[in-house]
């Protein structure tokens, strides 16, 4: 079998099963785990997969660069963040997460809204700024310009002050074994340390990033307690994630 054979076979088994494993594609293909793991590792710096131990996982779409991913599943973007807009209730401390998710979020809000919205976010600081009776807290710290957000030590110990009712996290990769996932180290501690400071965590997600994975962990499902996904999420996408112990909620 050529190379760009495996390759093709390897992405297809990708699709099909949602995860492959080395020693079996080695004992599929008859060649040796060091010749699969270098298929891998081309096809992960080509940014069809993302590996893991012991094999890959889809990789996640939503690592473009923020003007980019504002026009990605905005109809799907847009029912998630109106039933997490809907979550909210009067007097509560909210922390909302950066990303175009958030955004429309933080756009859904019903005028006579009157809460707290913390967030390490300069952007939806400022769609906030017009709104009459939302209080905005925004955390400092060193700006993370692919998804204009706070992040770095003066983040985390800004967080440290809060006790909040909720947190809208956003992420690029949601896997029931793999975790929450997104695409930069520095983020994956500021999402993990916000999670700690909240009283419940919701995740944020359109059904593309359901079952796909990115470099950084920011911790296993059990982070969060519920899930906001668009209606598009097939039940084969959101079973293992609920048996993993989150609450699905289907936009």
């Amino acid at each position: 079998m050529l190379t760009s054979q495996r390759k093709r076979a390897i992405l297809d088994a990708l699709e099909r099963d949602g995860q492959v494993l080395a020693a079996d594609l080695s004992a599929a293909f008859g060649v040796s785990e060091d010749t699969v793991r270098r298929d891998l590792r081309e096809l992960a710096a080509q940014g069809h997969l993302q590996r893991v131990h012991g094999g890959a996982l889809p990789a996640s779409a939503a690592v473009a660069p923020l003007a980019a991913r504002e026009d990605m599943d905005v109809a799907a973007k847009q029912r998630v963040a109106r039933k997490a807009a809907a979550m909210i209730e009067p007097g509560q401390v909210v922390i909302v997460d950066g990303g175009t998710t958030s955004a429309l979020l933080v756009q859904s809000l019903p005028p006579d809204l009157a809460a707290t919205i913390v967030t390490h976010s300069a952007s939806i600081a400022v769609a906030l700024a017009a709104h009459p009776r939302v209080e905005v807290v925004l955390i400092g710290g060193r700006l993370y310009k692919h998804s204009v957000v706070s992040v770095g030590a003066a983040a985390v110990e800004a967080m440290s002050h809060i006790h909040a009712d909720l947190y809208f996290m956003g992420v690029t990769g949601v896997h029931a074994k793999a975790g929450l996932s997104t695409g930069d180290y520095e983020e994956a501690y500021v999402k993990r340390a916000l999670a700690a400071r909240a009283a419940e965590t919701v995740v944020l997600a359109c059904a593309s990033k359901l079952n796909t994975a990115s470099p950084f962990c920011i911790g296993g499902v059990d982070l969060a307690q519920t899930l906001i996904v668009d209606a598009g999420a097939s039940a084969k996408l959101t079973r293992p994630l609920e048996e993993a112990g989150l609450t699905v909620v289907k936009a």
